[in-house]
């Protein structure tokens, strides 16, 4: 024979769910670029920082992608240094010039930006954790771009609690 809950039974059920069972939350924000040159990379951690402490969340993770096909997000040092190696890299990888070795290069002239955003990669995402990200000592996110002088927009969607 099975015992029926009472009414304050009941109500105390509801009572741990409210308390105990967390309410995963939701946030969304475009942030906008317009590179003045036909690649950079820009450090948008401190953004990143910002759109967290909007959202209210503490605990979760930040999703953080970049919205066009010729631009990358990545995690990485913020060294000059390194992003002249980036650049020397890619630019060997996937030269910009001349525009006739690509097949895709026909009405545009950026099948290399295609390239070197497949290698750097669309998105980060970042652990939250007591209102703050979770990155290591020396990393930093970066908006990447590869073929600029026009406006471009990040996502930064945020999940958690």
């Amino acid at each position: 024979m099975t015992k029926s809950l009472s009414f304050s039974d009941s109500c105390f059920f509801t009572y741990l769910f409210v308390k105990y069972i967390s309410v995963m939350r939701s946030y969304r924000k475009e942030l906008y670029f317009n590179i003045g040159t036909r690649r950079g990379f820009v450090n948008i951690t401190t953004e990143l920082m910002q759109c967290l402490k909007e959202s209210g969340i503490r605990e979760g993770l930040l999703l953080c992608n970049a919205m066009h096909i010729t631009a990358s997000v990545f995690v990485n040092d913020d060294e000059r240094g390194l992003h002249q190696d980036f650049e020397k890299w890619l630019e060997k990888l996937a030269p910009e010039k001349p525009y006739s070795q690509y097949a895709h290069n026909g009405f545009e002239d950026n099948a290399d930006a295609h390239l070197k955003r497949t290698i750097m990669g669309r998105e980060a995402v970042i652990a939250v954790t007591d209102g703050k990200l979770d990155l290591g000592p020396w990393e930093q996110v970066f908006y990447g771009e590869f073929d600029g002088k026009r406006p471009k927009r990040v996502l930064v969607k945020i999940i958690g609690e």
